[in-house]
């Protein structure tokens, strides 16, 4: 057995056996982790169109189709690391501020443990919360691949949204606009509030046209660039791909990055002082194909593989 995965289960056909991320272990205690998968299905922060909180469990589904070793970097996070899904947040799905804070709640344990999270959503609304347990002890950078800035102020009067969690976690202090990159943005608004609060803050906003400009190795040393050495985070939005790719999400944009280009992307992060990541806006009902959901759990592989190599040089791991 590897750290956190049997050799058995993943061996076994793809159709049998338990659900669950990636097809890892079952478990609610984090002391066992290096880190940890984490469901988050909560969409009480989608304007228009919902159905993110069936996400989690159609990408454990489609997680399945996962493998160990991957096919560039030879990376096996499993051996690496142990790692194991525990699970979805419990929250009161009526009631946005408490779910948030339920989401919290939950994510302190997972980070007093020591433990990384990686998780799926959920609507974007899901990362604030997120960031006020990790980011607690001092502000993280951040890897922000998306269509959207999300530093809106407000949507219909609410400043909880998908639309406005780095705003908040900017004026929280749990994220450092300046070592902040947002890449893939793109679509037309009805207000430029949003570009100019990233801009403003010191953020760096790559939209799509300069992103096929510079092509993806460019774009990554750039990225690279602005977190620097120090604790970064990285939030994958599903539409930041074109939705020819993912037409399965809450608010789609044409003209967006391709899966190979996104792969490529997360694992030009390899080397950075990662202590998180999340894949969100996932809404299963827009995909009946499931393509949304596996480009997804896909996506959650190549944090994964970037992320296990980052906690074992941590812990003095050889890679």
């Amino acid at each position: 057995m590897t750290h956190g995965l049997d050799r058995d289960s993943m061996s076994a056909p793809r159709y049998a056996g338990p659900v669950s991320f990636m097809r890892t272990p079952l478990t609610r205690d984090p002391s066992e982790l290096d880190i940890a998968l984490i469901g988050v299905p909560f969409d009480g922060g989608a304007e228009n169109r919902p159905g993110q909180r069936h996400g989690p469990r159609e990408v454990r589904n489609m997680s399945s189709l996962m493998r160990a070793v991957h096919h560039v970097t030879r990376v096996n996070p499993y051996e690496l690391c142990r790692v194991a899904d525990m699970g979805d947040v419990a929250m009161n799905v009526f009631d946005l501020e408490a779910s948030h804070t339920a989401i919290t709640e939950f994510f302190e344990s997972v980070h007093a443990a020591g433990v990384v999270p990686l998780s799926v959503g959920g609507d974007h609304s899901i990362t604030l919360p997120i960031l006020r347990a990790i980011g607690a002890d001092r502000p993280v950078g951040l890897v922000h691949i998306d269509a959207h800035t999300d530093t809106c102020d407000e949507e219909f009067g609410c400043r909880f949204t998908h639309g406005t969690p780095f705003r908040r976690a900017v004026e929280e202090g749990l994220l450092d606009p300046k070592r902040t990159v947002q890449i893939g943005i793109r679509g037309a608004q009805n207000s430029e509030e949003g570009w100019t609060f990233s801009a403003d803050s010191g953020m760096r906003v790559i939209f799509i046209e300069e992103f096929t400009k510079l092509g993806v190795e460019a774009v990554t040393a750039e990225a690279r660039r602005v977190v620097g050495d120090d604790p970064t985070y990285v939030s994958f939005d599903v539409d930041s791909l074109d939705p020819a790719f993912a037409p399965g999400t809450g608010t789609p944009e044409v003209g967006g990055l391709t899966t190979i280009e996104s792969q490529a992307l997360l694992r030009g992060l390899r080397g950075l002082d990662l202590v998180g990541g999340d894949v969100v806006e996932v809404s299963p009902p827009y995909d009946l194909s499931g393509n949304t959901a596996l480009v997804a759990a896909t996506m959650m592989y190549e944090i994964l593989c970037v992320l296990s190599e980052a906690v074992a040089r941590r812990k003095g791991v050889d890679s």
